[in-house]
């Protein structure tokens, strides 16, 4: 498995009355992945709250190409995408793992504020974090 994937497996709740998941889920589907490849990079959700930052997303998109089922399971291939002082982009693949088909491919956008809601730039009150998201940024391109 990729050291950015996320596997999610698709629940019955989940699925409309058609059988299919619901289209709605992916995007929960994303932030599930979102936060855990984070965690794993070091930059935890919490910790972030804990020191005063807020990520709020600020726009999402998503491209469905293949319905799934209950029961599929999907590997969800992360990526960061975009970074710059103030704002986040991640980028998300999403793959049955029983067909290997892409079933989904998704986009989220987020800024960076803090507990007023005011904008804040990670690089310079947050130089530690600025650091990793460049390192990953890197990685990925």
């Amino acid at each position: 498995m990729e050291a950015n994937a996320y596997i999610r497996k698709i629940n019955y709740y989940e699925t409309d009355k058609m059988g299919i998941t619901h289209h709605s889920n992916y995007v929960r589907f994303m932030e599930e992945a979102r936060i855990d490849y984070l965690d794993r990079i070091g930059m935890s959700y919490r910790k972030w709250e804990e020191d005063g930052i807020a990520s709020p997303v600020i726009g999402i998109e998503c491209e469905y190409k293949r319905p799934t089922t209950f029961g599929d399971e999907l590997r969800i291939q992360v990526a960061i995408v975009e970074y710059q002082r103030l704002r986040l982009s991640v980028s998300y693949t999403m793959i049955n793992t029983k067909t290997e088909e892409i079933v989904c491919i998704g986009k989220s956008h987020h800024c960076f504020v803090n507990t007023a809601g005011r904008p804040i730039a990670l690089s310079k009150q947050y130089p530690e974090y600025d650091a990793l998201l460049k390192l990953h940024l890197t990685e990925n391109n």
